[in-house]
C-alpha cells in the first residue's frame, strides 16, 4: 500500500487531466489521510472539479470535519503532489456511511468505537481525579478506577 501511495503523484502527472484517475487517487489518499478513526464516519464518494464530496452520518460529524477541512485538504494534496482537492463538502448521508461500515466489517468499526469510548472514559476519569485535592487519595482513586476498568475489559 505504501508503494501505491508514493506512486500517486507520478500516476496523476502521467494521467494529465483524466478526472477519473484524479478521483481514484483522491479516494485512496483520503483513506490514508483520514486514517482508521474516520473510515467508518467519513466516506468519500465523488470528486468533481476539485470538489471532494464526503458522506458523514450526522450534523455533528459534518461540523467537526468542516472545522478541520483545511488541514485535510493540505494533507491530501501533499500526498497527491498537486492540488487535486480545493474544497471538501461534507454531506449528511447516513445510508452511505452505513454501507461503508458494512463493507469495512463490523469488527473494525466496533473496535474503533470501543477505543473512542475508552478514551472518553479515561478523560472523564482524569477530570474526576483532578477534583481530588489530596494527592494520595487521588492516586488511590486512579489505581482503583484503573483496576475496575481492567477487570471490565477482561470480562468482554
Amino acid at each position: 500500500m505504501d508503494d501505491l501511495i508514493r506512486s500517486l503523484p507520478n500516476l496523476l502527472r502521467a494521467a494529465g487531466d483524466a478526472e477519473e484517475v484524479a478521483e481514484a487517487a483522491a479516494m485512496v489518499a483520503w483513506r490514508r489521510v483520514a486514517g482508521e478513526p474516520l473510515r467508518g464516519q467519513a466516506v468519500p464518494f465523488r470528486l468533481h472539479r476539485k470538489l471532494l464530496v464526503v458522506a458523514v452520518p450526522d450534523n455533528a460529524w459534518q461540523k467537526q470535519l468542516e472545522a478541520i477541512s483545511g488541514q485535510l485538504i493540505f494533507r491530501l494534496n501533499s500526498m497527491l503532489g498537486q492540488a487535486v482537492v480545493t474544497y471538501i463538502e461534507f454531506r449528511v448521508d447516513p445510508k452511505t456511511v452505513r454501507e461503508e461500515r458494512a463493507r469495512l466489517g463490523h469488527t473494525e468499526f466496533d473496535r474503533a468505537a470501543h477505543e473512542r469510548r475508552s478514551l472518553q472514559n479515561a478523560l472523564q476519569l482524569a477530570d474526576a481525579a483532578s477534583a481530588i485535592q489530596d494527592e494520595d487519595l487521588r492516586r488511590r482513586f486512579l489505581l482503583a478506577a484503573g483496576s475496575y476498568m481492567g477487570a471490565q475489559q477482561e470480562r468482554k
